[in-house]
């Protein structure tokens, strides 16, 4: 068991309709301020996630819903859980979150993966080359992106991309904590341990989760770094009401998914919590089920957040 640190939580607004239902579009600016003028003085951190047409039902861009949170609600972290790298040039990218951050007053925390989606980049017309390669592009995109914060001007020329005097200014001061998306044992934790501040961890149960983190581990000692250096974090997808029964209506009859989400009454879902922050989690992002309603998220504030306080 790792050391328990203290617990945080993120919440992640709808970024338009999303598997539990749809949203009311001639509400949906002022619905999700409403939502977000109450989480904000319960949750540390507002993450929002980057699809573009994940379904085909209405959704927002990840960074520009990030932006326009970061200026209507100067209180917590803004985070990305996680932009596909493929998606931008990565020293546009560095420049979008120097940028915020500078605006944010340095509340950004960089999320970024290697991307996984085949039918969007189809859709939009982008290349989607194998796994491997959107690992090795992710990697040179990170060292790319580290240059870029920290000399004037940058030149980097790398297999994928390259940078002729590039400047970044104003570089971020402090530079965003990087987090790392993904579970690949084999090569994608390895880019976590050689370039992450958080590990953004998708596994589910805690049996898989152990042997991700022990795979981490190993990575960490191969390239001359502490684990525990590395901050975990973890998203969830919440079914939560005051009773199990309740919890499993609203669920109805869920897809099979490689990650369930939790469905149950606040007793059980203190328990997972807790779980989760024995194996070293220090941060649940959570996504409600009832999306704007508050019913579910009250319920948290009150029966399962003060057990953590």
């Amino acid at each position: 068991m790792a050391e328990r640190r203290r617990l945080e939580f993120g919440f992640a607004p709808p970024p338009g309709d999303r598997e539990m239902g749809p949203i009311n579009r001639a509400t949906y600016v002022r619905d999700m301020d409403e939502q977000l003028r109450f989480v904000v003085r319960y949750f540390s951190s507002v993450w929002t996630s980057d699809h573009v047409m994940e379904h085909p039902n209405y959704r927002h861009e990840c960074w520009t819903q990030l932006a326009w949170i970061a200026a209507r609600h100067p209180e917590p972290l803004l985070g990305t859980c996680v932009l596909a790298n493929s998606y931008r040039n990565p020293a546009l990218m560095a420049k979008m979150a120097a940028s915020l951050q500078e605006l944010s007053g340095g509340r950004l925390i960089f999320g970024i993966g290697a991307g996984w989606l085949e039918e969007e980049y189809l859709g939009y017309g982008w290349d989607f080359p194998s796994t491997r390669v959107r690992i090795e592009q992710l990697e040179e995109a990170l060292r790319l992106t580290k240059l870029m914060w920290c000399e004037k001007p940058a030149t980097f020329e790398g297999r994928w991309y390259r940078l002729d005097a590039a400047y970044c200014e104003p570089r971020p001061d402090p530079p965003p904590p990087i987090m790392i998306g993904g579970d690949g044992e084999k090569y994608l934790l390895r880019v976590v341990a050689q370039h992450a501040d958080w590990w953004f961890s998708y596994a589910s149960s805690s049996d898989v989760l152990e042997r991700r983190i022990a795979a981490l581990a190993a990575h960490c000692r191969d390239v001359g770094r502490d684990r525990a250096e590395i901050r975990m974090a973890t998203p969830l997808t919440v079914y939560l009401a005051p009773t199990m029964a309740e919890a499993r209506a609203m669920a109805g009859d869920l897809p099979p998914s490689d990650r369930p989400p939790f469905v149950g009454d606040p007793a059980a879902f203190r328990d997972r919590l807790t779980e989760l922050n024995d194996l070293g989690f220090e941060l649940v992002e959570m996504r409600f089920a009832r999306l704007f309603g508050l019913e579910d998220v009250q319920l948290f504030v009150d029966k399962v957040l003060p057990h953590f306080r």
